[in-house]
């Protein structure tokens, strides 16, 4: 039986290419978290509908040279009048491994795509721990984080300083 020579397109290999660029999750976690339920129990004595605010940051660093961490932190406020029915902040961060990447690609791929590949996972343990704190739990309507980093790369408006 004559056996034909392998070619690229007839050879199955695991080779992956060294010019391929690469964004993969390493690891997911909590970095810190604090619920505070202060009208614990009166509060479910109560038909309150609370004013909530909700601040949303994306952070990210080089670890070393082909690894970063992106942090999501969701700081949010439960009010009713001026009393606090519940106050949540939530830090979670990932670890991202990036290969062949421009540099000038990398901080957008963390603040932009790292967030969003974060944020269902946020978005669940926010709505576990107030369901958990005795409330509905709170849904976080989906965030634009391209939006968010184009605004937070206009120039600062003249009399206003930025601090890092």
């Amino acid at each position: 039986m004559a056996r034909t020579p392998k070619t690229p397109a007839t050879e199955q290999n695991n080779v992956t290419p060294t010019n391929t660029a690469q964004f993969e999750v390493l690891a997911q976690y909590i970095k810190d978290c604090s619920f505070e339920n202060p009208r614990v129990p009166q509060a479910f004595q109560e038909q309150l509908q609370p004013q909530m605010n909700i601040r949303v940051d994306v952070r990210a660093e080089r670890l070393n040279d082909d690894v970063f961490e992106t942090v999501l932190r969701v700081d949010l406020q439960a009010k009713v009048g001026e009393n606090d029915l519940f106050a949540l902040d939530l830090t979670y961060g990932g670890v991202f491994g990036m290969r062949g990447i421009p540099e000038e690609h990398i901080r957008p791929l963390l603040l932009i795509e790292g967030a969003r590949l974060l944020f269902p996972f946020v978005r669940e343990i926010v709505a576990d721990l107030t369901r958990n704190g005795g409330f509905a739990p709170l849904l976080l309507q989906p965030i634009d984080f391209a939006a968010l980093f184009q605004q937070q790369q206009k120039p600062v408006a003249a009399g206003s300083m930025a601090v890092n």
